[in-house]
């Protein structure tokens, strides 16, 4: 699937403020040694040979909930995808403060990795607070895409769980239009309670907390690959 056929960027500037020193210390030293490496195929049976499944995370962020999710689930293989250079810092620092060994990261934009994965290769696939890309023009820059909808059937195993979560009602509906054409997914929600209440396993992220400080409130949104 070449990357010439959907839009070449999706995320905004790469770096905010300076890196800590000891950010910009593992950025050198830990980066390199948990860095997935790329070529034409990803292996992540390579990557993580104990782990009994493996899950992706699209956009991690200041990686909490990454963070969070590896040190549940030691027996997990967790990678990261992320271009800003700041939430990687971020990561490395919680990967390094908690000695998670189940933690890989990608850095830079997601699509080669995504790419690069083979078949039914993961559990989970996670896509939280991405980027909205407000203005009309730009719609064609966000994640949620048929063509990603297209590379997470492909990626996902039978059963498992793509996770969306979004505070803008424009990209929830955005989200759930994309779903509704997507034939292999279908949404788990039986009722209201189960995409207005976060998960007891999904924890609070930082950007998340800022939202409901604004007033913005999150939806949880979970698909099942069918």
């Amino acid at each position: 699937m070449s990357s010439e056929k959907y839009i070449p960027r999706l995320y905004g500037r790469q770096q905010d403020k300076p890196l800590k020193p000891r950010q910009a210390r593992l950025m050198e030293t830990l980066l390199p040694r948990i860095a997935v490496p790329m070529g034409a195929a990803v292996d992540p049976e390579k990557l993580f040979p104990q782990a009994e499944e493996i899950h992706l995370e699209v956009g991690f962020g200041g990686g909490e909930h990454l963070a969070w999710q590896a040190e549940k689930h030691p027996k997990t293989g967790f990678i990261g995808a992320e271009p800003f250079v700041n939430g990687v810092g971020k990561l490395l620092g919680l990967v390094d403060e908690a000695g998670l060994e189940n933690v890989r990261i990608h850095h830079g934009d997601a699509r080669p990795l995504i790419e690069a994965l083979p078949d039914a290769s993961l559990t989970r696939l996670y896509v939280l607070h991405p980027d909205p890309w407000p203005k009309k023009r730009h719609h064609k820059r966000r994640m949620i895409s048929p063509w990603f909808f297209a590379a997470a059937a492909r990626l996902l195993k039978p059963g498992g769980e793509l996770r969306v979560a979004s505070d803008i009602r424009d990209y929830i509906r955005w989200t759930l239009m994309h779903a509704q054409n997507a034939r292999d997914f279908e949404w788990t929600a039986q009722c209201a309670a189960d995409w207005k209440q976060r998960p007891d396993d999904w924890p609070q992220t930082r950007y998340e907390a800022k939202s409901l400080r604004e007033g913005r409130t999150p939806a949880y949104l979970v698909f099942r690959r069918k």
